[in-house]
């Protein structure tokens, strides 16, 4: 929790640091403390709210922080108190070597609003070194014949300290040759030189050791001691004599260690060991000797350690030549270090959001300091980022940059960018530094829910289970989390408000499966159609809409239902037929419907049982009852057929119908009795005179036929022999039979002309299209176009 209250801190920080670094406003005048070195941890430097005029409620509301130029934490803000304190025991001599005076830059950063305010403290020297000899004996040759007053040069002492705690005075242990006298350099240091106040006499006194001691101006005072060792030499009259009081070279700070960098040379005039010149560092500083070394005979100068431009631009070396009687001379060299490119810039980062919000612009994202060590071009510093990112650096107050949003993100496009700052320098060869950041976009409900399909079709066949999982709607939501959690709901069709739909299908709320919540019926209900509403869990929460329209199929439920012949009368209707009818005679038409559709309602007829096999057929397809073969006088009365309706579902329905057919010689004879009466009749009278009747009948009737027969064969072979042609067979029915209805006993849509094709061995009947009843009779002579042969209706062929 403190993590994350931290990091919400920060990103108020940012923000509002970005809107004031705009403004360019720079704090007031830089506030100036004071403080000793080497003082304790958290000692208190000054109260940094009273001096800068602020009041300690905004130091903490703002958010108050002190940073260092150097990015090294030498000082803490007590949020509570304003007061400045010390974070770290300081050294001035680490901080500041020989700079005087030493004095460290910071700023205190205030936020909401952003606010810089300058500030500088001053490390204050203590008197914590002691005056220290480098050489633990320095070995002076002076010729006997030296003049009293000549001044002989001596190495002086190192002091770390500054001010008055430093080097303030030499002196020597007391003989009654020498004494000191201090020289004032133009860089401030004091240098004992030794004087000689007496003439010396080598036969007497050849060598002569000294104490001299380096006093600074601390309180207490600190010291330092060395040996001066003094040998009286013989008479030299050259001293050593330098082509140059000062040389200058430029070295860069690469040079390898063992590097030439310079001869140094001296000319003497004297002879012999007077003549001969050795080359010394002289004041040579402890920095100065483990970084250059020189030739004592040659008077070479090689590098000794490698050179380093940010921590000393440039040395200056004072060389002493001395000859063998002790007479030397000084010159100075000059060494300037070239910075070269070594130092990569470095980046630093004060606050990061992490994660920034889609629909936001010009968002705060980082905030960084950058900085680089070289100098020059060498440390000259470019910032970029990617070209291709939505993001843009600014640059704020002195080495500080602001990465910020370009425009509002938009998360479905991309969820996360890899920002990759590169700053890089201007020397050669350029270095550069990156620093990759990954900033992550939060989602914002601004999709709505999308269906796959704007309408969906479902098909469910009828008289289906309750419950049934009829189909499935889908809607997919781009955004993530709640935002992208979809549920569905039902719509009542805008067409049809008084629809059932809540008893009709039901949906799951959250994958969007529809039900079925009880049977459906084809014949009651075929279709119906509702809207399905998908809505995200956002806030404020967005849907979209899609139509569902359910079809019904329907299923084999109903059976055929006979329409005609009506099988629920009190008594069975009879259909006549005459005898004289021809094959392929209209009896009658079984009338049947299908409450399903389709080929459910597909409805084929068929002959299942008869009283004689063979002499009447059922069309298949339209239920017409037609003779098969021409009467005769043989054949029953009396007909009872029995049709089956058949519908073409699966498993199939059916249903049967059963008709009475009469025979009789024309539609004028009466009509016959029952069945049931005639057997009663005929059981009245005795058997034995029915048989011989009926043989007797059976036995003309015979005769008459055949005699009938093979006139009316030899008649239409003559006809055809003489020019063929259709004629109306002989014996024509009743003419008011003819007018009347046509054809058998059907209503007067059903009228057929038929007419026996001439000249044929076959004698197939021929069927033509039916004709409008209230139209004149047509003339038998004409004849007719053709039509399917009677087999192909029922399955066999008169011959």
């Amino acid at each position: 929790m403190e993590i994350k209250g931290e990091l919400a801190l920060r990103k108020r920080q940012v923000l509002i640091l970005f809107v004031l670094l705009g403004l360019s406003q720079a704090g007031p005048e830089s506030v100036r403390y004071s403080v000793a070195e080497e003082t304790e941890v958290g000692s208190f430097v000054g109260n940094l709210a009273r001096d800068l005029g602020l009041g300690v409620e905004e130091l903490s509301s703002r958010e108050a922080r002190v940073v260092s130029d150097d990015n090294e934490k030498h000082l803490q803000l007590d949020l509570l108190t304003g007061d400045l304190l010390l974070n770290e025991k300081l050294d001035r001599e680490e901080l500041c070597g020989s700079t005087e005076p030493c004095v460290l830059h910071f700023q205190m950063v205030l936020e909401n609003p952003l606010q810089f305010f300058r500030a500088e403290l001053h490390v204050k020297d203590i008197n914590d070194h002691s005056p220290m000899f480098l050489d633990k004996r320095i070995l002076i040759k002076i010729s006997e014949s030296t003049s009293t007053g000549t001044t002989f040069l001596m190495e002086s002492a190192q002091d770390l300290d500054v001010g008055t705690n430093s080097l303030q005075n030499y002196t020597i242990s007391p003989n009654s040759h020498f004494y000191i006298k201090i020289r004032d350099s133009s860089d401030g240091k004091l240098y004992p030189e030794l004087v000689l106040e007496r003439a010396l006499d080598h036969e007497e006194e050849p060598e002569l050791i000294l104490t001299l001691t380096a006093l600074d101006g601390g309180s207490p005072p600190r010291s330092g001691t060395t040996l001066v060792l003094i040998k009286v030499l013989d008479i030299n009259d050259n001293a050593p004599q330098f082509a140059q009081k000062l040389y200058e070279v430029h070295v860069l700070e690469d040079t390898p260690v063992g590097s030439w960098i310079i001869t140094i040379f001296a000319n003497d005039l004297d002879a012999g060991n007077y003549g001969k010149i050795s080359y010394t560092f002289l004041h040579a500083s402890e920095d100065i000797r483990k970084t250059f070394e020189i030739n004592p005979i040659s008077g070479e100068v090689h590098l000794r350690s490698c050179l380093d431009f940010e921590v000393i631009q440039f040395y200056t070396i004072s060389i002493q030549a001395t000859d063998g009687g002790g007479l030397s001379e000084e010159c100075t060299l000059l060494v300037k270090v070239i910075d070269i490119n070594d130092n990569p810039p470095e980046v630093t980062i004060s606050s990061f959001t992490k994660s920034i919000p889609e629909n936001a612009s010009e968002i705060l994202v980082a905030l960084f300091s950058v900085r680089d060590q070289d100098a020059g071009d060498n440390g000259r510093i470019v910032c970029s980022i990617q070209d291709e990112l939505p993001f843009f650096l600014k640059p704020t107050f002195k080495n500080f940059f602001t990465l910020v949003s370009e425009k509002a993100l938009d998360r479905e496009t991309k969820s996360e960018y890899n920002i990759t700052i590169t700053v890089t320098d201007l020397g050669t060869p350029r270095l550069k530094t990156q620093l990759n950041l990954t900033v992550t976009v939060s989602d914002v409900n601004d999709n709505a829910p999308a269906f796959s399909q704007s309408s969906y079709t479902l098909r469910v066949r009828e008289n289906n289970s309750p419950a049934l999982h009829i189909g499935s709607v889908s809607a997919t939501d781009r955004d993530a989390g709640a935002n992208a959690q979809v549920t569905y709901s039902l719509l009542l069709p805008p067409h049809d408000p008084h629809l059932p739909l809540a008893s009709l299908v039901s949906i799951n709320a959250d994958n969007g499966q529809l039900f079925a919540l009880r049977a459906l019926d084809y014949e009651a209900l075929q279709a119906f159609e509702f809207g399905v509403r998908a809505a995200d869990r956002g806030s404020p929460a967005l849907s979209s809409q899609a139509l569902v329209r359910v079809l019904v199929v329907d299923a084999n439920d109903n059976a055929p239902f006979v329409l005609y012949p009506l099988q629920n009368g009190s008594a069975p209707c009879t259909e006549l037929v005459p005898r004289a009818a021809e094959a392929g005679y209209l009896v009658t038409k079984v009338v049947a419907v299908d409450g399903d559709s389709g080929q459910n309602a597909w409805l084929s007829y068929q002959l299942l049982k008869a009283t004689e096999p063979g002499l009447f057929g059922v069309w298949a397809h339209n239920g017409e009852v037609r003779t098969a073969r021409l009467l005769s006088e043989r054949d029953a009365v009396k007909h009872r057929l029995l049709v089956l309706v058949k519908d073409n579902g699966e498993p199939p329905l059916s249903a049967s119908v059963t008709l009475h057919v009469l025979l009789v010689d024309g539609f004028s004879q009466p009509y016959l009795p029952l069945p049931d009466v005639a057997a009663a009749e005929a059981r009245a009278d005795p058997l034995t005179v029915y048989l011989v009747i009926a043989l007797a009948s059976v036995s003309s009737l015979f005769l008459v036929s055949v005699l009938v027969f093979v006139a009316v064969r030899l008649c239409r072979r003559s006809r055809a022999a003489s020019g063929g042609g259709c004629s109306v067979p002989e014996g024509p029915f009743a003419g008011h039979l003819v007018d009347v209805s046509g054809t058998g006993t059907l209503s007067h849509s059903y009228q057929y002309e038929v007419c026996l094709r001439g000249g044929s061995g076959t004698g197939e009947f021929k069927f033509l299209k039916p004709i409008i009843p209230s139209l004149p009779v047509p003339d038998t002579g004409r004849d007719i176009g053709g039509n399917e042969n009677f087999r192909n209706s029922f399955g066999f062929n008169i011959q």
